[in-house]
Order: C-alpha cells, then structure tokens, then sequence
C-alpha cells in the first residue's frame, strides 16, 4: 500500500506547479488556481507522509520528485508546448530508470 500511496504523493506533486502556470496564464482564476496549487501540495505531502512510514526516506522523497518531474515535464510538453529534444527525452529517461532502479533495489 505504501508504494500506492507514493505514486499517489508523486501525481499530486505534479499538480503545484500546473496550478502555478494556470494561475498565470489566467488572471481572471489565478486565485482558483493558487488554491488547487496549495490544495495539491498538501494532499501530495500526506501521501508521501503516509508513504514514508514503510519505504526509506530517501528512496520516497527520490520517486515521489522524480514522478512529479517527470510529470510536470509530460504536461509541459503535452500542453504548454515545450521543447522536446533527444537530450531532454534523454535525461528524463536517466530519471525513469533511476526511480525504476530505486523501487526494485527496494
């Protein structure tokens, strides 16, 4: 259950800094947005707070910022339009493999 926990802390991670480039593409809702970031933080942080009573510390904070980088960075791209390159889908993969590793090193 703890790992359920920790992909559920990793998915709200990713909904911070979504709330955050909402807030300012929209200033008629940035408020509504600021709230969904602040909101998402917190139940992102009991997760992993929930999370971290059976798996390291270390090992949960790693993958719990890794699935909300590598979130943030698929919700970039898929919708913001940000730059894909080889060294960006690169990089990002080192960090799926690391937190891959991680899980099975458990």
């Amino acid at each position: 259950m703890a790992w359920i926990y920790l992909v559920l802390a990793g998915l709200f991670e990713i909904g911070w800094p979504l709330g955050f480039k909402l807030a300012g593409l929209s200033p008629r809702y940035h408020v509504l947005f600021l709230l969904l970031s602040v909101v998402s933080m917190g139940v992102s942080g009991l997760f992993l707070y929930w999370a971290q009573r059976e798996i390291p510390m270390g090992t949960a904070y790693l993958v719990w910022t890794g699935i909300g980088g590598i979130g943030t960075v698929l919700i970039g791209i898929l919708f913001f339009h940000d730059a894909v390159t080889f060294w960006r889908m690169f990089f990002l993969s080192l960090v799926i493999i690391g937190i891959v590793g991680l899980k099975l090193a458990h």
